[in-house]
């Protein structure tokens, strides 16, 4: 019998085989019936499935390039999807990064993450001159801003169901340890390939003046492309789990 994450596996390969090439469309109401059924086992799968122990507080400090912030188990990876698992140690964060014309499904194991989600919005002319910024931002970074959209704040812990972005809608996220050790079992379609223009930028939040409150928590807001953090990176760590084959 097929173990959960082969299953998931499989459904993730089916969900994703043709988003690249027509993500709406024709298409679209399967693509949906086939995101929901990868959303049903997604909610079902937990740390044990995969092998995977819950991690106690680690009290060593964080250092290069012995103990990273953050470690993944890669799983599997074809040309539609790539899967993994990010173990968060307690207080560390996955910055605030996008996916450019990506789909995602990211589904907590163990602990809890708080995840900040944010839609790229087109920038009006002139509209980074008009904004008042606190400090001032310079001459030269003004190409690099961004208008965005934060449309929500929640938290995730292992009886929640998965998050999900689009290429249009929640593409921009942060992640947070919260409380403690965090991890989550990650699904991204396609996988980022620098070569195709599905590279990882980073951003942070900037202050404005004329921030305006929306429906509900959303808010307006500008973001500035910034290099990776330095106190950001990632490590390596074997699977444990299933094997999965495709």
């Amino acid at each position: 019998m097929a173990s959960l994450i082969q299953k998931i596996a499989r459904q993730a390969r089916t969900t994703f085989k043709n988003c690249g090439s027509s993500p709406i469309g024709e298409n679209s109401k399967v693509f949906l019936e086939n995101q929901a059924k990868l959303r049903n086992l997604l909610h079902e799968i937990r740390a044990e499935d995969l092998n995977i122990a819950p991690r106690k507080l680690d009290p060593s400090p964080i250092s290069v390039p012995h103990n990273p912030p953050v470690t993944y188990m890669h799983i599997c990876e074809t040309g539609a999807f790539s899967m993994g698992v990010f173990l968060l140690k307690s207080g560390s964060a996955i910055p605030l990064h996008d996916h450019p014309e990506m789909n995602g499904m990211l589904k907590v194991l163990y602990g809890k993450v708080s995840i900040s989600c944010f839609d790229k919005l087109d920038n009006p002319p002139d509209a980074a001159s008009e904004a008042q910024f606190n400090p001032p931002v310079l001459p030269y970074q003004k190409d690099a801003l961004r208008r965005s959209m934060l449309r929500s704040i929640g938290e995730y812990t292992e009886h929640s169901g998965p998050c999900i972005l689009t290429p249009k809608k929640d593409n921009l996220h942060q992640i947070n340890a919260v409380d403690g050790p965090a991890a989550f079992l990650d699904i991204l379609a396609p996988p980022y390939d620098q070569d195709d223009g599905r590279d990882c930028h980073y951003y942070k939040v900037l202050e404005n003046g004329d921030v305006k409150l929306e429906t509900g928590e959303q808010k307006e807001m500008w973001l500035m492309e910034i290099p990776q953090p330095t106190d950001f990176w990632c490590g390596a760590e074997p699977y444990p789990g299933p094997q999965v084959t495709l």
